[in-house]
C-alpha cells in the first residue's frame, strides 16, 4: 500500500526494522523522500507496513469513489429491472382483463374482419367461435365460468411479481418460474390443440404467448444476476472497509 501511494525512493531494507523489532511506518519527509517512523508495532506475520494518517485522505476519496460508483450502477439497474416488471406485470393485467368479455370481443372481432382484409381461414375461424360463445352464452353460460377462472388466474399471476418488484435478488425464483410457465405454453398448445380441434395458424398464435413472453423475462434474470453480483461486490468492500479502519484505529 505504502509503494502504490508514495512515489518517492524508498530507504534500502538494511535500514528498516527487521522480525521483532519495533514497526516502522512510511511517511513521505518534506524533500520528497520516504522516512521510517516507529509505531511500536512489529512487522506482521507477512512484513506490511502500516499507512500513516497522511495516507488516509488518498485511501478514503479511493474507496469512497469506488462506493459511490458502485451504488449508482445498483441505482440504474435496479431502475430498468423495475421496468421491464411493470411492462410484464401490465401484459399479464390486459391478458386477464380480456378473458372476461370473451362474446363481446368476439362480435367486434368479426365486424372488424368483415370490414379489413383478412385470410378467409382466419374469418371462418373467428365466425365459428363467435356462434359457439353465442350458443353457449345463451344456453350454457356455466361453460364461460371457465374463462372467468382463467382470466383471475392471469391476475394472480401478475400479483405475484411484486415481490420481485421489492426485492428482486430475493424474489428471482418468481421469474424463473413465469419463465417455466412460458415454455409450457408451447408442449400445451401442441397437445391439446389438435384434441380441441384448434386450426394450426392459431395453434402457432397461442404459442407466441410464451416464445414471446420469455423475452422479457429473460433481459430480468440476467439483470438480476448482475444486481446480485454488485450487491455481493459492495458487501464485500463494506467489510473489508471495515476491517482496514479497525486496523488503522488498532
Amino acid at each position: 500500500m505504502v509503494t502504490a501511494i508514495c512515489t518517492s525512493t524508498v530507504m534500502p531494507m538494511s535500514t528498516a526494522s527487521g522480525p521483532g523489532r519495533p514497526h516502522r511506518a512510511a511517511r513521505p519527509s518534506p524533500e520528497g523522500d520516504v522516512t521510517w517512523v516507529r509505531t511500536g508495532q512489529p512487522y506482521g506475520a507477512h512484513g506490511r507496513l502500516r499507512p500513516t494518517p497522511s495516507h488516509r485522505p488518498f485511501l478514503n476519496a479511493f474507496n469512497r469513489r469506488c462506493t459511490l460508483t458502485r451504488v449508482s450502477d445498483r441505482a440504474a439497474l435496479l431502475r430498468g429491472i423495475r421496468c421491464w416488471l411493470l411492462f410484464f406485470v401490465v401484459c399479464l393485467v390486459l391478458s386477464g382483463i380480456t378473458a372476461f368479455p370473451l362474446v363481446h370481443e368476439l362480435r367486434w372481432a368479426e365486424q372488424a374482419l368483415s370490414v379489413l382484409p383478412a385470410p378467409d381461414g382466419l374469418v371462418e375461424w373467428i365466425t365459428r367461435v363467435r356462434r359457439g360463445l353465442d350458443e353457449a352464452d345463451a344456453s350454457y353460460p356455466f361453460l364461460l365460468y371457465g374463462t372467468d377462472w382463467l382470466a383471475f388466474a392471469h391476475l394472480v399471476i401478475a400479483v405475484a411479481f411484486w415481490g420481485p418488484y421489492r426485492d428482486p435478488v430475493r424474489n428471482v425464483w418468481v421469474i424463473e418460474f413465469g419463465m417455466i410457465a412460458c415454455a409450457g405454453v408451447v408442449p400445451l398448445a401442441l397437445v391439446c390443440g389438435p384434441i380441441r380441434g384448434i386450426p394450426v395458424f392459431w395453434m402457432l398464435i397461442d404459442m407466441s404467448f410464451g416464445v414471446f413472453g420469455v423475452i422479457p423475462l429473460l433481459i430480468l434474470r440476467r439483470r438480476i444476476k448482475r444486481l446480485e453480483a454488485l450487491t455481493a461486490a459492495a458487501g464485500a468492500d463494506a467489510a473489508a472497509a471495515a476491517v482496514r479502519a479497525a486496523a488503522v484505529s488498532g
